[in-house]
């Protein structure tokens, strides 16, 4: 096991997630030394591992991006300022030895911080699975829980499970691909954007609500679903090429429900500083929970918390620096700051 000794990081980030990369590319801007440490392999957390091709349209500055898309630039940007990224591994335990001075051990090895920010996401997660007949036996042969590539749909026909944002967003992307979409939920309502469930109803994907899955057949590959209503129990069996089954996924915070942090469920609490029970240790994203404010499941949020985060983790550093550092517009040592323009657009 690789150790650090006496090395000292002033921020160690968990998760490399789109908050956990915005807190490294924060964390630089502040001249913190920084780790980051991820369980993946790869920079995107749960972008990467589920959704690379879908399009995220809620991200300031992008009308529409790709998930590897949005990744690729934030670990750009994250890496700007030199942060030590550690991929492949988990972090196993988190101590307080004393304030300033965590320990984390991971898989890997052992490190030594002043302040930690969570931004684990959801933890570890994998996607809830259908146990109808059929749906086990032909995972990976039909049945699919997530899109790695879109062109592996092109001119097939596609059966979308789920009624959320995630369910709603793939069917207006791949209808584009193949031949033929039917997209089946439970209920007579959606859980998703009220925009993308409009553009859904006027798109060519056939909509059934009220509709559930109840088999999948087919030999060596998916060649036909039965579904049916689940008001009047009617079936319906329909030649398919493929089944996407998108309803959610299954966190587990794994080890960090050891480390003694006050947690609510599947959540962190923290108070307004983001900061946790434990000392100099903060959680930012879909993992931090304010009590009595509402939770937003948002990228957008977890910029800010991470921003806030690491501005409280300067300050327990170095208790007289501000929390707010001024503004990011100075492009000194920002590796990929544009030329600044003039008033009349021109190159100063």
């Amino acid at each position: 096991m690789r150790t650090t000794g006496a090395d000292l990081y002033d921020v160690a980030v968990i998760g490399a997630g789109p908050t956990g990369l915005y807190a490294a590319f924060y964390a630089g801007m502040r001249n913190l030394r920084t780790l980051v440490l991820e369980a993946l392999p790869r920079p995107g957390g749960q972008i990467t591992a589920l959704y690379p091709e879908k399009y995220i349209y809620d991200v300031g500055g992008y009308p529409a991006i790709l998930g590897r898309d949005l990744v690729a630039e934030l670990f750009k940007q994250a890496s700007q300022f030199g942060a030590d990224f550690r991929f492949n591994e988990r972090v196993e335990a988190l101590e307080v030895l004393e304030p300033g001075r965590l320990r984390l051990t991971t898989t890997e090895g052992v490190y030594l911080s002043r302040t930690a920010i969570l931004c684990a996401g959801l933890g570890a997660f994998e996607p809830n699975r259908l146990t109808v007949p059929g749906a086990v036996e032909l995972e990976g042969r039909g049945v699919h829980y997530a899109v790695r590539h879109r062109e592996d749909f092109l001119g097939r026909r596609l059966l979308i499970v789920g009624g959320g944002d995630t369910a709603v967003d793939w069917a207006l992307e791949l209808h584009r691909w193949a031949r033929e979409v039917t997209l089946i939920h439970r209920f007579d309502y959606f859980e998703a954007h009220a925009r993308s469930v409009q553009a859904l109803l006027e798109s060519p994907v056939n909509v059934l609500t009220r509709h559930e899955l109840k088999a999948v057949r087919g030999s060596d590959r998916v060649q036909e679903v039965v579904i049916y209503d689940n008001q009047s129990g009617a079936e319906k069996n329909l030649a398919i090429d493929d089944v996407l089954i998108c309803i959610g996924l299954k966190p587990n915070l794994g080890p960090i429900q050891r480390w003694g942090l006050r947690l609510d469920g599947r959540h962190v609490l923290v108070n307004s500083r983001l900061e946790t029970n434990l000392p100099g240790v903060y959680a930012a994203g879909d993992i931090a929970f304010q009590e009595g404010v509402e939770k937003m499941y948002l990228i957008a949020c977890g910029f800010a918390q991470a921003a806030l985060a690491v501005g409280y983790a300067a300050r327990f550093i170095h208790p007289k620096a501000r929390v707010f550092h001024g503004h990011s517009s100075q492009r000194k040592g920002m590796k990929y700051a544009p030329t600044p323009m003039g008033p009349t657009g021109k190159e100063d």
